[in-house]
């Protein structure tokens, strides 16, 4: 009797199925496939079609699997030399400022302590500024390394830092208009309460009332912005476009899917705060009581195992903020990608890549003059 499993149909006969990757003889049988590159179904970090809300939540992590000294190794780097420069400049100002103020004759030590205050002020400017451009290089490093795994590319650090270089200044002017808008909303808010405060009298609990609801408006109105901006980055990086055409299509992208997008953000950061607090709530905890009890005199030679405790909690820290950037920039470069698919069928796009395979003359599927645009994008 014939093994069911050694079973064969007539158009089967004599041929096995095509691998991935493998051309297709011309002289191939009717019914196969049709000649051509033959494309994985997944090439990369995501399937090529409009992603689930799963998706969208597992997704992030898997780009910190893929590649991670690219993705990691950047978030730690650039965590750990915005720390030590916020040490080295504010620590050493703040250092030399209470010195000064400390051996001040008691009658010039208020103008010693003023002008000490000031000069540790200026000098929190400069781990500032390099934040800022730091975070903004990160953000648009991210981006291009989920774009690429999209397209099962693998990308190296040094490359992937060299190709967003390209687009650093829009990403940084980018974050400081959004720091800028921040600190005048809070500050419009601040000094109203302000204001009623000091006019004394009822006009105090009207500030108080004024302070809360404008707390309240404020929350909201950055999670309505921040929602319908957060997209200009990857607009900024993939579609190289400037910074007010980004921010007209970011909001034109999101119309329609706000509460989408704002859900998966929001839910992501939610879980990321979740799992921070579990990790270093304890240590937090180890270090406090570590401390006390090592050093319940306060004698100098206690100190080198608090300071070890300080150390580990700092990296513990960093780890995590690191993971935390990177999940959370790449929650939003996958959004991006999921809108486009939905909004413009993109994932066509991309498909029509993968399958051109590896060559020069490739056009970038992200750029939006790459392909054609379903109608209603």
């Amino acid at each position: 009797m014939t093994d069911p499993r050694n079973w064969q149909s007539p158009t089967d006969e004599g041929r096995n199925p095509p691998r991935y990757g493998e051309q297709i003889p011309p002289n191939a049988p009717p019914g196969g496939q049709q000649p051509g590159w033959t494309p994985p179904p997944r090439p990369g970090l995501i399937p090529l079609r409009p992603l689930g809300f799963g998706t969208l939540l597992w997704a992030p992590y898997q780009v910190l699997r893929r590649n991670p000294k690219a993705t990691f190794g950047s978030a730690l780097l650039i965590q750990a030399v915005i720390t030590l420069a916020t040490l080295a400049v504010v620590g050493t100002v703040t250092f030399f400022a209470l010195s000064r103020v400390d051996s001040a004759p008691l009658a010039e030590r208020d103008a010693v302590q003023a002008g000490a205050w000031v000069s540790i002020a200026l000098s929190a400017l400069i781990p500032i500024a390099l934040s800022l451009v730091a975070s903004a290089l990160l953000q648009g490093v991210i981006v291009l390394e989920v774009a690429r795994a999209t397209l099962g590319e693998k990308l190296r650090l040094v490359l992937l830092w060299r190709m967003v270089g390209r687009r650093l200044w829009p990403l940084v002017l980018w974050t400081l208009l959004l720091s800028t808008a921040v600190l005048v909303g809070l500050g419009v808010v601040a000094g109203v309460v302000v204001l009623f405060v000091t006019l004394g009298g009822a006009w105090v609990y009207l500030g108080v009332l004024a302070g809360v609801l404008g707390v309240l408006l404020f929350i909201a109105g950055s999670a309505w912005l921040g929602t319908k901006l957060s997209l200009v980055p990857c607009l900024i990086v993939l579609e190289r476009l400037g910074i007010r055409r980004s921010v007209l299509r970011s909001w034109s992208l999101t119309r329609g899917y706000f509460w989408r997008t704002l859900g998966v953000q929001l839910l992501v950061a939610v879980i990321i705060n979740v799992v921070s607090q579990v990790v270093v709530t304890p240590v937090s905890l180890l270090f406090t009581v570590a401390t006390s009890l090592v050093d319940p005199n306060a004698s100098f030679d206690a100190y080198l195992p608090s300071i070890v405790l300080y150390v580990l909690v700092l990296f513990i820290s960093l780890v995590l903020g690191a993971v935390a950037t990177v999940v959370q920039s790449a929650t939003v470069a996958l959004i991006y990608i999921d809108l486009r698919m939905r909004k413009e069928g993109l994932d066509l796009e991309l498909a029509r890549f993968v399958e051109s395979g590896p060559g020069s003359g490739r056009i970038d599927p992200y750029l939006v003059s790459a392909g054609p645009r379903t109608p209603g994008a």
